[in-house]
């Protein structure tokens, strides 16, 4: 669960989305959240189709907390390498699905490749 100087500096929108979250989920959301925020700081945070979407540009990326766990979308073709290096992770077209003990595997900087593939121009 995210401690309270984590959710202090949540965007409000994303510190209620997490706080109805499923609990065993909320530290790998706070862990995909904190890095999007520090590699993208000037992306508007917003709520679109019942979940946080990260805004940068006209470029979107969508990150929902779900029974199964953390699933992350919104890229366009490209990923960053993230589905080459991690396919069993992808579910359907433009989905990656996550639970907190396979990401846990998963080193920052493939989240860093997969998210400034979905967010910069």
């Amino acid at each position: 669960m995210p401690g309270p100087a984590t959710l202090g500096r949540m965007h409000k929108i994303v510190r209620d989305y997490i706080e109805a979250a499923p609990p065993e989920h909320r530290a790998l959301f706070e862990r995909i959240y904190d890095l999007i925020v520090a590699d993208h700081p000037d992306a508007e945070i917003g709520l679109s189709y019942n979940m946080p979407v990260f805004r940068q540009g006209r470029r979107r990326l969508y990150v929902g907390a779900w029974k199964h766990g953390v699933s992350l979308y919104g890229w366009r073709h490209d990923d960053g390498g993230f589905g080459e290096r991690h396919p069993e992770l992808r579910h359907g077209r433009g989905t990656i699905r996550l639970q907190p003990d396979t990401a846990a595997a998963i080193p920052d900087d493939d989240f860093r490749a997969l998210f400034d593939a979905a967010l910069d121009d």
